[in-house]
Order: structure tokens, then C-alpha cells, then sequence
């Protein structure tokens, strides 16, 4: 509880059904202003965390009077500060704030005073998933050959992690193999509501990546920031933030037979991207919340940076209850959280009427007019319906940066793979299901798989040429996958577990094969990759792969397939079966009704239970690595990946006073469509370096 609150005459105890009570909470009906009965949902959540965090110093009632008064403010782009409830950290983006906290533990013994009080004072999550690498591919012992390679890349940095988790209080550090970070988020480390010492309050969280948005699916306000701003919240400071227009997005109708959750949110993300949302919250309502699953929630939400939104926010209703149900949590848990937010005024009840929200705009959708798409070849929200494919692909490589010449287009590289005689063409791919954004929805991960069974019972195979992998965002979708006996139909076309990572997502692909490789590369192929992953900028993926889809889960095992995206699925056959027919498209699709059928039979909460009862226990990889347990991190002077920071370096009790800036000057000014992918890809660098077609200025 703040000291000297001024909002302290609003707290009110929680009570439970039986008896008893939950806790206390600083209840918003209690300053009995109608203006709050108008706020959107995620707007409410930011106007709690002002009030409970209100010290007249940090945070002040002026603060939270912008809040509630946020149909007039927020067009005047008011700024309010906002304490998070957590910090979501990821191994790329999270190693420097530890570095920085080790950094303070040593100014504290340099100074005398006691060091173990250097410590985050929200809890910090740090989940090891962006290391692995698809090295090896199409083979039953792919998980531990790439994890044996991550430790081996990797031992210093993930010793140092261990140390810090061992050496700082309120620090999960969840070990590699665990899964991703977001889908960890989503089924085993958001809360939701806190209960804190008996203090009740929303769950609400700021990550060191891109994709925290994804726990908007949850009903839990998360976006990502810079590591300066995590840091900041780690450390107990607010945030300063604009206060957002929302855009509040309405949804009705129900997705129609054989289109997918990625579908949707490839729609979403066009429609959003053309409206212009950047900076704003988006905020989804209407009566087709409830023909979407917590999944399929969680799909479009992920892909909030994709459509420019700082969060695409989903209320907390019964089907997010029933989601915390299936991955475990317990009946206690659920009852207090639902208690809470009804108390509070920010739980969706969809059987009560509706009282009216105001919104900065507003879009609609009706799920009936989704169709079959994919995304590319370059940017996440060129959305290109399945249909057109054949077309658009054309199209590209008459322009949209290939500019092949029409006499070039159907050009064949021969090439020996293995002692095989082989073709590659332009448009000829690498499939990979990946990614946060889809291996978190059982629908799509199982429809995926009964593509597979269908495919092989058909007779149909992968060439041997084309890389496939499967990277699972936790081990709950390998135990569902076994669970419904298709994982076999899976890795019979190549698509075996490679590990639990984002791998492909962020260009972690691995290599391809050499001969295909020179192949690419000898003859100025089009080389195009397809996942189902969140981004597709060029130089992502895979050096090689200048066209870059997104794509659904059984979409991507299709292309696979058909080993090209030159192809139209509605006329043409994707391969010719075991008796001689042609196979198409339509042929090796599940209906929604198979997929329901095995989702409901093979996704069950005793696999979450099992899955993180174990997460924090480790691997044994993991187990052997030899930590200090000193409290203060002993530098390694000849390392080149961790230095000691020289911030507070001869620090003394007397601060020296501000200083000027001088001689400082634009390292690199870039044109439109150049990111970080260009600049310093997470994946391994290649030593001939694809320039992109805009061009850099160097200052």
C-alpha cells in the first residue's frame, strides 16, 4: 500500500464466495464518477495503476484525473506515468539489464554500503528462447543436436543468467528448451490479477521484446519497450507514456470452414495498418468475441508491432476463465480473478447488456468475409489472398524489388543433392512452422498435422531438398501433438521438433544445404521461404530467401508439399499421389469440425500441469553449467561478449553534476522499409552481405 495515498478511502476488501476474503483493492465504482463507466477496458487498467500507485510524487491526482477524463485528454496527447506489475525479459534483450544490475551491485561494495539490496522491485520474468538454432533438420535427434550446439554458442552468456538468477531476489529465469517467451507468458507466467500481500490488482507487464503484446489475448495490458524503460520499471520507477487513443475494433460473424486464426489476424493487421494506429491502444469488442478462442485471441494480439499498435487488447471474459482453466491454474486462482475484475468493473460479461464505450475510431469486421491468405514477400501486412497467389507471385518478380526479366522467370538451376539430380526454380521453398505468433494455438498446430496425415496417406512426400522444421512454443504442443498420434505424419514429410525457440522467426534458420545453397546463389534464384511466424522483412528468415511469406500452420505444410509457391491451390494439383491421382489442395484440408475433433480429445490441462512443474527444474545441460554463488559477478576481463560497464566507475557519494554533450552526430540515416534485420540480424551474419534496395546514408 502507497504511504499517503489520497485515494486510500477507496480501498475495499474482496470477499470470497465461501467466506473469507481475498484481499483488499482500490475499487474504481467507489469514486462513483460516471465518466469511468465510459473508458475502455484497457484505459481502466491504467487508471488503477495510478491510483494505487498515487504518492503525490511519482504519481499524482492530477495524474489520475487525465486518466478518467480520457475522452477529452487523450486528443491532446496529455502525458501520465504508469508502474507496470512486471518486467518480461527474453535472453537477447535481457542479458544488459542484468549485466547493469550486476554493475550496481559492485558501485554499492565499492561505496561500502550492502550490495544484495541492488534487486528488482517488480518480479522480473527472463524466459532463454531466441539462442537455438535450426542446424540440424529432419531428424528424430534434432532437439538435443541444436541444444547441444546452443550450449556450445552460448555458455557464457547462459552461465551468466544462471548466476543472476541465483544472485538476485524477485529474478525467474526460465532455463533454454522451456519453450518461447510469449507462449510461456500466456500459459504459465501472467497472473492476470495480482494478489500481493493481500493487495488485489491487474496483471500488467512491459517486455524487452516486440511480441509482449501477445499476453493482450489474456486480458493482461503488456507492449514492449526499450531496455532503458524495463530497466527503469525493474527498478520501481513509472514509466512516462502518452496517454493512447483506442481504437475500438468490432467483431462479429464466425470465421467460415477452412480459414485459420492466422487468417484473421494477416486481415487485422492489413486493416490496421491502412487505418493508422501507432501509438494508440486497439481495443476488440462485439459478439464475435465469443466464436474466438483464447488462441486465436492471443494470434492477433502477437502481432500488434506487425499493425503498429502499442497493444491490440482483449478483456478479460469467460473464455479467458476457461483458458486459465485448461492450463492449469488453479479453481482458487480463477475464482479470485474473476471476483476482482467483476468488482472492478473490468470483466466482460457478454450474457449482461453492454453499457457504451467511447473510442477514439472505429473499425468492424465480420468474421464471414476472412478468406485464405498468406503475407509477403516482404512486409507482414501485404496481405495476399490464397487465390491470387499464382498472380501476385508473378507480379513480384516482375517488380516489388526482383525485377526478373520475363525470359528469366522460368529459369531452371540443376543441381546433385546427395547423389540425386535435382531443379530449383524461382519460388521454390523452406517451410517452417515457428514462431509465438501460431504455435501457441492448438487449432492451427493440429490442423497442421492433419495436412500431414492426410498427405501421407495419400501417398504425397517433401522433397528431400526443401528445409523443414517445427519449433514448438512449449513442450505442451509436443505432448498434444503425441497425445492425437500425428506428430509421426509430421515428421514423416520432414517437419520434426527442432527445438523450443523462436529459431526461424528471427532468422535462426540455419543453414541450407550447400548444393542448394550455390545453386540460389550461382544462378540469381528467387529463393522464397514460407512460416508461420510474425515477420518477413528482407534478410530475416535466411540470407538466401528473398521472398518471405506468412503463412498458417497447415498452409505452410501445403507449400511444403507442393515444394514452390508458384502454384495455384484451387486449380492445380499440389503432387501426384501413391496410385497415380492427381492430389489438390482441397484433398489434404481438414474441415474445422476434424480440427475441433482433435483439439478437444488431445488438449488437456494435465499436459500445462506436467509442463510447468518441471519448467524451473531445468535440463541437464542446464543443470551442469558451474556457477559462482557470490552475490557480486566476477568480470572476465578477455571476455568478448560481457563487460563490466564503466557507468559507475569511480563513483563517489557527491554526484559530479550534468555535463554537455559534444561532437555528437547521425551514425546512420535510413529510408523507408530498413530494419533492424538490415542493420544486425539476430541470426548468424553471412560474409556476403544482400544489400537492400533502399539506400543507407552514413553521417
Amino acid at each position: 500500500m502507497a504511504a499517503g495515498n489520497p485515494f486510500n478511502n477507496i480501498l475495499k476488501t474482496l470477499d470470497k464466495p465461501g467466506g473469507g476474503e481475498f484481499g483488499k483493492y482500490y475499487s474504481l465504482p467507489a469514486l462513483n464518477d460516471p465518466r469511468i463507466d465510459r473508458l475502455p477496458y484497457s484505459i481502466r487498467i491504467l487508471l488503477e495503476s495510478a491510483i494505487r500507485n498515487c504518492d503525490e510524487f511519482q504519481v499524482k491526482s492530477k495524474d489520475v484525473e487525465k486518466i478518467i477524463d480520457w475522452e477529452n485528454t487523450s486528443p491532446k496527447q496529455v502525458e501520465i506515468p504508469f508502474k507496470p506489475a512486471r518486467v518480461l525479459l527474453q535472453d537477447f534483450t535481457g542479458v544488459p539489464a542484468v549485466v547493469d544490475l550486476a554493475c550496481m551491485r559492485d558501485a554499492m561494495n565499492n561505496l561500502g554500503a550492502d550490495s544484495n539490496k541492488i534487486n528488482p522491485l517488480v518480479p522480473v520474468d527472463l524466459v532463454i528462447d531466441h539462442s537455438v538454432q535450426v542446424d540440424v533438420a529432419r531428424s528424430e535427434n534434432a532437439v538435443l543436436a541444436n541444444m547441444e550446439l546452443e550450449f556450445q554458442r552460448n555458455n557464457e552468456r547462459f552461465a551468466f543468467l544462471k548466476w543472476g538468477s541465483n544472485a538476485f531476489h524477485n529474478m525467474l529465469v526460465v532455463p533454454p528448451g522451456s519453450g518461447i517467451v510469449h507462449q510461456v507468458n500466456l500459459e504459465y507466467l501472467a497472473r492476470v490479477v495480482f494478489n500481493m500481500d493481500g493487495m488485489l490488482y491487474p496483471d500488467s507487464v512491459v517486455g524487452t521484446d516486440s511480441h509482449t503484446t501477445m499476453i493482450d489475448g489474456l486480458g493482461v495490458a503488456g507492449w514492449g519497450v526499450g531496455g532503458i524503460e524495463a530497466e527503469a520499471a525493474m527498478l520501481g520507477q513509472p514509466m512516462s507514456m502518452v496517454l493512447p487513443g483506442v481504437v475500438g475494433f468490432k467483431l462479429s460473424g464466425k470465421l467460415r470452414d477452412g480459414v485459420t486464426a492466422t487468417d484473421l489476424v494477416l486481415t487485422v493487421t492489413q486493416m490496421l495498418r491502412k487505418h493508422g494506429v501507432v501509438g494508440k491502444f486497439v481495443e476488440f469488442h462485439g459478439e464475435g468475441m465469443s466464436q474466438l478462442s483464447l488462441a486465436d485471441r492471443a494470434t492477433i494480439a502477437n502481432m500488434s508491432p506487425e499493425y503498429g499498435a502499442t497493444m491490440g487488447f482483449f478483456p478479460v471474459d469467460h473464455v479467458t476463465l476457461q483458458y486459465l482453466k485448461l492450463t492449469g491454474r488453479n479453481d482458487e486462482t480463477i475464482s479470485m480473478i474473476e471476483s476482482y475484475l467483476r468488482a472492478n468493473k473490468m470483466f466482460v460479461d457478454y450474457s449482461e447488456p453492454q453499457s457504451e464505450k467511447v473510442y477514439s475510431s472505429c473499425l468492424e469486421l465480420n468474421l464471414d468475409n476472412v478468406e485464405p491468405c498468406v503475407s509477403g514477400p516482404k512486409r507482414p501486412h501485404d496481405r495476399v489472398p490464397l487465390k491470387e497467389m499464382k498472380a501476385d507471385w508473378h507480379s513480384c518478380l516482375d517488380s516489388k524489388g526482383f525485377a526478373i526479366p520475363k525470359e528469366s522467370q522460368n529459369k531452371v538451376a540443376e543441381f546433385n543433392f546427395h547423389g540425386t539430380q535435382a531443379q530449383l526454380r524461382h519460388g521454390d521453398v523452406i517451410a517452417a512452422i515457428t514462431s509465438c505468433t501460431n504455435t501457441s494455438n492448438p487449432s492451427v498446430m493440429l490442423g497442421a498435422a492433419l495436412v500431414a496425415k492426410k498427405a501421407c496417406e495419400l501417398g504425397l512426400e517433401v522433397k528431400p531438398w526443401i528445409k523443414t522444421s517445427l519449433a514448438p512454443g512449449s513442450g505442451v504442443v509436443t505432448k498434444y501433438l503425441q497425445k492425437s498420434g500425428l506428430q509421426k505424419y509430421l515428421n514423416q514429410l520432414g517437419f520434426h521438433i527442432v527445438g523450443y525457440g523462436c529459431t526461424t522467426c528471427i532468422g535462426n534458420s540455419g543453414d541450407i544445404h550447400e548444393a542448394v545453397a550455390s545453386a540460389i546463389t550461382e544462378n540469381d534464384m528467387i529463393a522464397a521461404a514460407v512460416l508461420s511466424g510474425n515477420r518477413n522483412f528482407e534478410g530475416r528468415v535466411h540470407p538466401l530467401t528473398r521472398a518471405n511469406y506468412l503463412a498458417s500452420p497447415p498452409l505452410v505444410v501445403a507449400y511444403a508439399l507442393a515444394g514452390t509457391v508458384d502454384i495455384d491451390f484451387k486449380t492445380e494439383p499440389i503432387a501426384t499421389g501413391k496410385d497415380g491421382k492427381k492430389i489438390y489442395f482441397s484433398d489434404i484440408w481438414p474441415s474445422n469440425e476434424e480440427v475441433a475433433h482433435v483439439v478437444q480429445s488431445s488438449v488437456l490441462p494435465e499436459m500445462f500441469k506436467a509442463t510447468y512443474k518441471a519448467i524451473t527444474q531445468g535440463n541437464p545441460m542446464w543443470n551442469l553449467l558451474s556457477v559462482p554463488s557470490s552475490t557480486l559477478y566476477a568480470w572476465d576481463p578477455t571476455s568478448t561478449y560481457i563487460h563490466e560497464p564503466p557507468y559507475f566507475k569511480d563513483m563517489s557519494m557527491s554526484p559530479p553534476g550534468p555535463h554537455g554533450v559534444k561532437d555528437a552526430y547521425c551514425l546512420l540515416n535510413f529510408g523507408d522499409s530498413i530494419t533492424t534485420d538490415h542493420i544486425s540480424p539476430a541470426s548468424t551474419s553471412t560474409k556476403t552481405v544482400l544489400q537492400p534496395s533502399t539506400s543507407w546514408n552514413v553521417g
